[in-house]
Formats: structure tokens, sequence, C-alpha cells
């Protein structure tokens, strides 16, 4: 018999699913402050050698007029990116939620195991409880680099006023450079989120949208019932 468990409250939806048109936004308004100044690549000896984007891209989207739209858009969209969150975090330490994010001793070797399980390689799972080893890496690691996002880039936008944030981030250049590698990680992560969730199926994208999955009943708690009345009568008998 199948029964309707509830997974993931309002709040963390709600804070999953802001956060992905929000960090869009900064990713590509982000794009258009670098490439105003697309200082990064490969180079032998003063030689380029390769480039993140090509010269027809620039062209195409008049990339160089729109460093002001760039800034604009990033700088207003921080804001929900920062109290969103911001929020998530309150939420999940006051919640008590991060003791099922939070990874454990075992969470590399076994999240080793759900790779080699996603891969087909391994047939059995290593047991989990609302998320698996993997799930709790990722999404510890998703929230260090939103930390490490917000701290990069105030290096970025205020070096003078917040000098010693720029300090402890190694200087200007290497913020830039943290800050650039970190929207780089962002990409990837959503890649690997979106191929993760069709592999999960219908039911656990469910549950982040509406809050609850369907799942099969216990058998045990069907028999509990049935054994406290049984262990009831039979103490009554002794009597």
């Amino acid at each position: 018999m199948k029964v309707i468990k509830e997974k993931h409250s309002l709040l963390m939806r709600w804070t999953h699913w802001v956060n992905f048109p929000v960090l869009t936004v900064m990713i590509w308004s982000g794009l258009f402050i670098y490439w105003a100044n697309d200082a990064y690549g490969i180079s032998i000896f003063g030689y380029s050698l390769i480039k993140f984007f090509p010269e027809w891209f620039y062209n195409f989207f008049h990339i160089p007029q729109r460093l002001a739209e760039g800034m604009a858009f990033h700088f207003l969209f921080m804001w929900f990116f920062f109290i969103n969150g911001l929020l998530y975090v309150v939420y999940t330490i006051f919640s008590g939620a991060w003791r099922e994010l939070l990874p454990n001793k075992n969470s590399f070797k076994e999240a080793w195991q759900v790779l080699l399980h996603d891969l087909h390689i391994r047939k059995t799972i290593p047991p989990q409880k609302k998320y698996n080893a993997a799930q709790r890496i990722a999404y510890t690691a998703i929230i260090l680099m939103g930390i490490g996002s917000v701290v990069t880039g105030l290096a970025i936008y205020k070096p003078v006023q917040f000098y010693w944030i720029c300090w402890l981030c190694g200087g200007y250049h290497f913020a830039r450079i943290l800050h650039f590698t970190l929207t780089i990680g962002y990409v990837f992560f959503f890649l690997i989120h979106i191929v993760q969730v069709i592999l999960a199926g219908w039911n656990n994208f469910r549950a982040v949208v509406a809050g609850f999955e369907v799942v099969e009943e216990q058998q045990a708690l069907k028999q509990e019932p049935i054994t406290t009345e049984k262990t009831k009568d039979s103490d009554e008998n002794r009597s």
C-alpha cells in the first residue's frame, strides 16, 4: 500500500526554487562584468593559446557595450542571493535540519559507493536517510561556495573599503580568480544536479515541488498495533 510522506518543508522548497533564477541572473550579469576585462586564458611566452570565448561571441551579444547593465543586475540580485542564502542557513540551524545535511566520518567513503551505483558498476547503494552521502557533501559544498562568492564579491566590489577582506582573499586579483572559479563550480553543480533529478525520477522531483513523496507503507508499522494489543490481552489473561 502506498502512502504520502512529507519530505521537504515549505521554507526549504521556497529557498531552493528562489535560488535557481537568482543565481542564474547572477551568473549572466557576472559574465558581462567579466567580459569587460577578459583576462583569463592560457598563454605561453605572452602568446594567447586559449581564450574562454571567441571573438564572434563578443560581437553577437554586443558585450563591450553591456558592462553597466551587467553591474546593475549583479549588484541588485546580489541582495536577493544573500538574503535567500542567509534565510536557508538560519532555518537549517534552528530547525535541526543541519543534522541531515552535514557529512559525517563515513560520507566520503559512501559517496564513492553512491557514484559507483549511479554508474551501474555497483549493484547495492549504501544505506541512506533523507539524503545520501554524495548529496550531503554536495549540499554542504554549495553552501560554502555561496559564502565564498559573497566574501570574494565584496573584496572585488570594494577592495579599498573592505581591504581586510581583500587581504584575506589573497589580494584583488586572486579574489577575482576565486570568484570566477566559484561561478564555474555553480555551472557544473547545476548540470550534475539536473541530471541527478532526472535519474531520481518523478517522485523525487514532486517532493521538492509539493513537499511530499509517495512511498510503500512499512509492514512493521502495520504489525505494531496488533502486537501491542495481543500483549495486552495476554497480560489480562494472566491476571
